[in-house]
């Protein structure tokens, strides 16, 4: 058995932050975390930032805490998709990231197509049309804040620009390059097409690196300044869905699989994109993933409903835990409560258990009366979102799949797995609940010579992690059920 190889893993959501040691021991890797810290969005004068050098002090302060665990050798960043900062002419930040929720892409979908057709960005991208994406941000500074754009000398998606923080180094990983609208999905080269008709400026656009490349080593400063060595900064699948990715533990080419978190993304691993009239009808996307394959998937509003409304019922006084929010709603049969989870309403900050009574009071429906209801109905709801999300894939695939893999943090609900298999009708594989964490860290072991390839690193994963399995019960008519909720909220 080998000397265990340590590297560190960095992982960002929207709502926390956390720095974990990976110990690889030639069979399997284990997990200890040493570093957790919250992800909170700063409002000021209307605009929703993040906290980009807070973050950047929770990366100093997970690098500290990890020279006290023996020698590390390499560290690897992924992150949420989509938010970019920009850097001027000597390398400066001309302003914290954006959030992706804030309100500045509204209306920016409708000035693009102005100048460039839906289809033929579609067509160019394969991705996904969602009012959040880079390309309706960049839309948004060019007609907002052009002068922003002028100075502008660079743009780095967030994993690339804490990786920058890091090394001095400057380029886009291909898996974040892919959640942008921007990128040729099957060139996997940055669009001139749609840079070119949008007048936005080339030069900002850095050269792209695929997932599991050595960039560069810490800074001497940054070592320095912490007293640790000069490790590999490896370039991870930045996105933390395709890290996640790395970590479904199959060995099965054709799976699909739900990676579940603040967001939750439904689809399958392909060879190449699937990009045509099917794909663009159902706004399925292609996204980049390790070893140059593409993950034809959703993407649906997932556990950010849960998150946001307990941040409310906390406002309230009400200091509810998520096991104890799903150990009420357990309690909690079945109720006449179902919304569109990927509703307009649904998308920014704010009291989202009033807007789940009004939106099912405007529908005809039982309005949930408590925190418990109010669960139960976005669980159920989320459930009937997956299996809305599954058919498309296996329309736009011709493919049918019986088993449905859950990773990520989703997995700690029961109840959601459970109603996930009930209403898909499928078999439902949960784990691992730290799959992000553990494909950065494959893809790590990987630059550095420790693992062959995705195939083994999955075989290690599941080697290393336990999985549970929820098999379809007959409890409720979900079938009958679901196409009433199809037909009246979904299509």
């Amino acid at each position: 058995m080998k000397k265990d190889v340590k590297v560190l893993a960095l992982d960002f959501g929207a709502s926390s932050g956390r720095a974990i040691i990976g110990s690889f021991d030639g069979e399997k890797i284990s997990l200890k975390e040493i570093h957790r810290f919250t992800n909170d969005p700063v409002i000021l004068l209307d605009t929703m930032y993040w906290d980009v050098l807070r973050l950047f002090h929770d990366i100093k302060i997970g690098l500290i805490k990890a020279k006290q665990e023996g020698e590390i050798k390499s560290l690897g960043i992924d992150t949420w998709g989509v938010d970019f900062g920009l850097l001027n002419k000597d390398g400066k930040l001309l302003e914290n990231p954006v959030h992706y929720r804030d309100a500045r892409t509204k209306g920016m979908m409708e000035k693009v197509f102005a100048k460039l057709d839906k289809d033929t960005v579609y067509s160019i991208t394969g991705n996904q049309f969602m009012e959040l994406n880079t390309l309706f941000q960049l839309m948004a500074l060019k007609e907002n804040q052009p002068e922003l754009l002028q100075k502008a000398e660079t743009l780095l998606l967030m994993p690339d620009l804490l990786n920058y923080f890091l090394s001095n180094e400057k380029c886009t990983e291909y898996t974040i390059a892919s959640t942008t609208q921007l990128l040729d999905a099957k060139n996997k080269t940055w669009s001139s097409e749609i840079i070119e008709n949008l007048d936005l400026p080339k030069n900002i656009f850095t050269k792209i690196v695929q997932p599991g490349t050595k960039i560069g080593k810490l800074s001497k400063q940054i070592s320095e300044e912490l007293g640790i060595n000069e490790i590999d900064v490896i370039a991870v699948a930045g996105h933390d869905t395709q890290s996640a990715m790395v970590a479904v533990p199959t060995q099965e080419d054709d799976f699909i699989f739900l990676s579940c978190g603040t967001w939750s993304l439904l689809g399958t691993e392909l060879k190449t994109p699937i990009i045509n009239e099917t794909s663009a009808s159902l706004n399925i996307t292609n996204e980049g993933g390790a070893d140059n394959k593409t993950s034809f998937l959703k993407n649906i509003i997932g556990l950010w409903l849960i998150q946001e409304s307990r941040r409310q019922w906390i406002r309230e006084g009400k200091e509810y835990g998520f096991g104890e929010l799903e150990q009420m709603a357990s309690k909690v049969g079945m109720i006449n409560s179902f919304i569109d989870t990927d509703s307009e309403e649904f998308i920014p900050a704010g009291n989202i258990p009033k807007r789940i009574q009004e939106y099912c009071k405007r529908t005809g429906q039982y309005v949930p009366q408590n925190e418990a209801e109010i669960v139960r109905c976005i669980d159920q709801s989320l459930a009937v979102k997956y299996r809305f999300a599954l058919e498309q894939i296996e329309m736009a695939t011709g493919k049918k799949y019986d088993t449905l893999n859950i990773i990520g943090g989703g997995i700690q609900s029961k109840l959601l797995c459970q109603l996930t298999a009930d209403v898909c009708g499928r078999k439902v594989v949960a784990g691992p609940v730290e799959a992000t964490v553990m494909g950065n860290i494959a893809l790590q072991l990987m630059a550095l010579g420790e693992i062959k390839d995705i195939k083994e690193a999955r075989k290690i994963i599941a080697n290393s992690e336990n999985v549970t399995v929820y098999e379809p019960q007959k409890d409720e008519n979900w079938d009958e059920i679901y196409k009433n909720v199809k037909e009246s909220l979904l299509c």
